[in-house]
């Protein structure tokens, strides 16, 4: 959806009145969005590295498919998960009675939190100035890459 337009409501004796709380509101529900995508990509990259140093995934291409972020759009809201159930993934997270409790994803959310806060300042804080919201919006949909990184 493209940003909306700002409405002529009213004209009274010369003076027009405009109302751009549509645009406004469009503008901050995607800083959101955006920030909240930001933050999920730091997540998923540091979550990555910790992954990288157990047994057998050095080298591994199996932690970039499996570990995934959506920043989903009508709830507004972000998940950050695993998306196989494997020794690694939910088992690894939560643990069984053979897989040891290793809390990946909960340790990295809980170490980034003031470099998550940093990132949305930055976004919530460009509300002021609209050339630069247009700059750090994009329209396209948030999901993370099913590619490789390096």
């Amino acid at each position: 959806m493209a940003m909306p337009k700002t409405v002529t409501k009213v004209t009274k004796d010369g003076v027009k009145f405009t109302s751009n709380v549509d645009k406004i509101q469009y503008s901050l529900k995607e800083l959101k969005r955006a920030a909240l995508r930001d933050c999920a990509k730091l997540i998923r990259k540091r979550m990555i590295q910790k992954l990288k140093k157990l047994p057998g995934m050095k080298k591994s291409r199996r932690i970039y498919k499996s570990t995934q972020y959506w920043v989903r759009k009508w709830e507004g809201d972000l998940q950050i998960g695993f998306k196989h159930d494997t020794w690694y993934g939910s088992k690894g997270e939560l643990g069984t009675s053979k897989v040891k409790k290793r809390g990946i994803l909960r340790e990295t959310a809980f170490e980034n939190i003031d470099e998550m806060q940093r990132i949305q300042g930055k976004y919530l804080s460009a509300i002021e100035n609209e050339n630069k919201v247009k700059g750090l919006i994009d329209e396209d949909e948030y999901t993370s890459n099913d590619k490789a990184e390096k």
